[in-house]
């Protein structure tokens, strides 16, 4: 059996809730194992640190932008890095850490109302992983 590690940046706590809610609905079938960080900062090495132990990633939570250019750069250092990471060790990493400019946003981005795993990002981000290890070449 395959084994999936969400990485959760739990700084707001309702949404990520939701994103790893989300994630688990997809990912019936694997063995899934959960770490809390505080924020998505701290994604890249709790995921290098376990990079040998799981078959593919789930990176979770949430980054809303405030009046200083900190939300640039940690969105995009952190995206940079778990990219890195993917292509380096050649797992999947499902990247569903919502980038919101507002509260409101991020809220119907982590939803889970009915019909809402279309848009929650946790789920997305999870489809994706599990596209990424059931797509093996098929000769045509």
């Amino acid at each position: 059996m395959k084994k999936i590690l969400i990485v959760n940046a739990n700084y707001y706590r309702d949404i990520s809730l939701n994103l790893v809610r989300g994630a688990k609905k997809i990912l019936n079938g694997f063995k899934v194992s959960l770490i809390n960080v505080p924020g998505v900062f701290e994604i890249p090495i709790s995921i290098k640190k376990n990079i040998k132990e799981y078959d593919g990633f789930v990176a979770l939570g949430c980054v809303i932008k405030g009046k200083t250019p900190h939300f640039d750069l940690l969105c995009q250092t952190s995206f940079d890095a778990i990219m890195k990471i993917s292509i380096n060790s050649n797992k999947p990493v499902g990247n569903g850490i919502i980038t919101a400019l507002n509260k409101s946003q991020a809220i119907t981005r982590s939803s889970l109302k009915k019909g809402s795993l279309k848009t929650n990002k946790g789920s997305e981000a999870a489809k994706a992983v599990v596209s990424v290890l059931e797509n093996d070449p098929k000769k045509i």
